[in-house]
């Protein structure tokens, strides 16, 4: 069974990639997910950011509010280094697991491991291929302005603080880009895809 890793810069439009290859039907392990549920309420990654960043990371039912933490690290990069220090080896943990079970138990051909940071956490190696989606930076910046209801310079300070797509490419054995429209990425997918879906 093949790992595919699927990355790419914020508001790149790998989520797009994603939702279509989920309705292909392959199997998403999805990064983000499993960086929410490490850190719920109680678990021990939970309790070391509370102690690290203090109680104003939190919402009113205390959860982490990952809005008000993401604001805190993306100004500091000591804070984001810290942040990553905690999480990532947790993150990678679980995902080894996931895919350990869905080689035992899986019928599909291939799973797809959906990591905005698959590069910087060295995912790679757990990987096959490493498919990247790439778009161009005014474009980046307008969609993620709009997204994340960002002004412009804290959208730059977040594209900014993320590995450059130029330093992503180095590690990617398939670039899809996602400068025209749905259609044009739709395709792109699917000829991936349809290698592994035969």
């Amino acid at each position: 069974m093949e790992v595919i890793g699927l990355t790419g810069g914020i508001a790149s439009g790998k989520s797009t990639v994603s939702s279509i290859l989920r309705s292909l039907g392959a199997f998403i392990i999805d990064a983000d997910v499993v960086s929410r549920e490490i850190m719920i309420k109680g678990t021990k990654t939970y309790n070391i950011l509370v102690n690290e960043f203090g109680k104003e990371i939190l919402r009113k039912d205390g959860e982490i509010d990952r809005k008000k933490l993401g604001n805190l690290v993306f100004a500091d990069k000591q804070k984001l280094n810290r942040l990553n220090e905690i999480t990532h080896p947790e993150i990678i943990r679980r995902i080894k697991e996931i895919i350990e079970e869905e080689r035992k138990n899986g019928k599909e051909k291939a799973i797809i491991l959906d990591a905005a940071l698959l590069i910087e956490m060295r995912l790679f190696n757990m990987v096959d291929e490493v498919w990247l989606v790439v778009v161009d930076k005014k474009t980046q910046i307008r969609r993620l302005m709009k997204r994340d209801n960002l002004n412009y310079n804290d959208a730059l300070n977040r594209i900014k603080s993320q590995m450059s797509i130029e330093d992503k490419m180095k590690y990617a054995d398939f670039i899809i880009n996602n400068c025209k429209d749905f259609n044009a990425i739709k395709k792109q997918v699917e000829l991936l895809w349809g290698r592994f879906s035969k």
